[in-house]
C-alpha cells in the first residue's frame, strides 16, 4: 500500500464510527475499522483503500512552494488541524485508474462529512471539493492527477528538462523528455500528457520498444537509469530532489533529440487564422435557423450528432484569454444552447472535457454534424440542411 492522498480538515477530531458506516456502507461497499476506530479500510470494485485519521493535521515536512492549488486551497491546507491519509495499491484492480478512483469517491465521501483540503502527495496538487467532486463525475482528464515541471538542465537554446509528477499512483514511473526550448513547451504538454494518459489506463507503449505516431514520427520509451547514459552536460545536481526512475521519451536509436516528435503538437497551437474564423462565423450564423430546426426534428434512434463551437474565457497565467471550444448539442432552449464539452480547454482545466455549458446562440461561431462518427463536410452538411427546408 502507497500513501497516495492526504485529506487535510477543519477538525482535530475523527469522523465518528457510525457516520462513517452510515456515510460508505452500501451493497457495493464495505467498510472495516482499524485497531484505533478512528481509522478504516473501504473493499470496493476489487481494490482496497486504507484511510488513517492523524491528529497532529498535514505533513509539517512538505515543502509549500511545491504544492500547485487556489490561494483558498493553500490556506485551508494550512488551517487543517486534522488529517486523513489515504493508501491505495497503485495499478491493482482491473485497470490502473480503478483504485485511485475508489480512493477519490472514498475522499469525496470523507468531504461530505467535514470541510477539508485534498493533497495528491504523488503530484503535490490541492484540490477543494468542488475539484473532488468533477473529477470523480466528468471525463478523466489527466492534468488533475499530474504535474508537469520544467528545468534548465543545461546552456544553449534546448536547455529544458520537463517531467512528469503523479504517476506512481497508477502504478507506473513518471515520464521525461530533455534539451527542449521555451517554444516546444506547449506541444510538449499536450504530448506528456496524452501519453500519460494511455500509461493511466494500463495502455502505454511497452518499454524499449519503438513506437510510431499517427503523424508518422518514433520514439521509444527507457528507463531513466540507461537513458540518461547518453545525456551529455546535464550536471548530477539537477536531479536532487527528483532521485525517482523515470520513463525517458528518446529517439529509436536511444538520443534524446525529440524535436520532430514534437511537430504536429506545435502545429495544435498555431493560431486559427481571422479570415478562416470569420468565414466559419459567418457561415455559423447563416446556417443557424436550419441547424436548430434540424436538432429539433432529430430522431430518436436517429445517428446524427449536431456540434457547435463557442468562445470560453479561460484564465493561463492569470490573463484572460477566450478559447474556442467544441460542444455536442444536448437542448436548445429558446435562444440558448445546452451542451456538453467535446474537449476541455488546452491550457487550464477550468473549461472540463464532458462539462455541461450552457451558450448564447448568438456566440456560436461554428457548426459541424457527424454522422456515425464522421463528421459531415462542409458541402454535406449544407446540403443536409438545406434538402430538408419546406418550398
Amino acid at each position: 500500500m502507497k500513501d497516495v492522498y492526504v485529506l487535510a480538515i477543519e477538525s482535530s477530531s475523527a469522523i465518528t464510527l457510525d457516520a462513517l458506516r452510515q456515510a460508505f456502507e452500501s451493497e457495493e461497499v464495505h467498510l472495516s475499522p482499524d485497531a484505533s476506530g478512528e481509522g478504516f479500510s473501504v473493499q470496493a470494485e476489487g481494490t482496497r483503500v486504507e484511510v488513517r485519521f492523524d491528529s497532529a493535521g498535514p505533513p509539517s515536512e512538505l515543502d509549500p512552494r511545491l504544492l500547485t492549488g487556489s490561494d483558498e486551497s493553500r490556506q485551508g491546507f494550512q488551517r487543517a488541524k486534522g488529517s486523513y491519509r489515504i493508501s491505495l495499491e497503485p495499478g491493482s484492480g482491473p485497470q490502473p485508474t480503478v483504485p485511485v478512483f475508489e480512493a477519490l469517491w472514498c475522499v469525496r465521501t470523507l468531504m461530505e462529512q467535514v470541510p477539508g483540503v485534498l493533497l495528491d502527495l504523488t503530484s503535490y496538487k490541492l484540490h477543494d471539493v468542488a475539484d473532488v467532486v468533477e473529477i470523480t463525475e466528468l471525463d478523466f482528464d489527466i492534468r488533475d492527477h499530474v504535474n508537469l515541471h520544467a528545468v534548465a538542465a543545461t546552456e544553449g537554446d534546448t536547455p529544458l528538462w520537463v517531467h512528469s509528477h503523479g504517476m506512481e499512483k497508477f502504478g507506473t514511473r513518471d515520464l521525461e523528455i530533455f534539451h527542449l526550448g521555451e517554444e516546444d513547451l506547449l506541444a510538449a504538454e499536450m504530448f506528456l500528457h496524452e501519453l500519460c494518459t494511455d500509461l493511466a489506463f494500463g495502455q502505454g507503449p511497452e518499454v524499449r520498444k519503438e513506437v510510431h505516431t499517427s503523424e508518422g514520427q518514433t520514439f521509444m520509451l527507457v528507463p531513466s537509469e540507461e537513458a540518461r547514459v547518453n545525456l551529455l552536460g546535464v550536471p548530477l545536481e539537477t536531479f536532487e530532489g527528483h532521485e525517482a526512475l523515470f520513463l525517458s521519451v528518446v529517439s529509436p536509436l536511444g538520443r534524446h533529440n525529440t524535436a520532430e516528435l514534437l511537430r504536429p503538437y506545435r502545429e495544435r497551437f498555431i493560431p486559427e487564422p481571422e479570415e478562416r474564423t470569420e468565414a466559419l462565423r459567418a457561415e455559423a450564423q447563416a446556417l443557424l435557423l436550419a441547424f436548430k430546426a434540424r436538432f429539433q426534428r432529430k430522431g430518436l434512434m436517429e445517428p446524427l450528432t449536431f456540434l457547435a463551437r463557442a468562445p470560453f474565457e479561460t484564465h493561463p497565467e492569470g490573463q484572460a484569454v477566450d478559447e474556442n471550444l467544441w460542444l455536442e448539442v444536448v437542448a436548445w432552449e429558446d435562444g440558448t444552447v445546452v451542451g456538453k464539452l467535446v474537449d476541455g480547454a488546452v491550457h487550464t482545466t477550468e473549461w472540463r472535457k464532458g462539462a455541461h455549458v450552457e451558450v448564447d446562440e448568438e456566440h456560436l461561431n461554428a457548426l459541424a454534424i457527424s454522422r456515425e462518427g464522421r463528421t459531415l463536410d462542409e458541402e454535406e452538411m449544407r446540403a443536409l440542411l438545406i434538402a430538408e427546408r419546406p418550398m
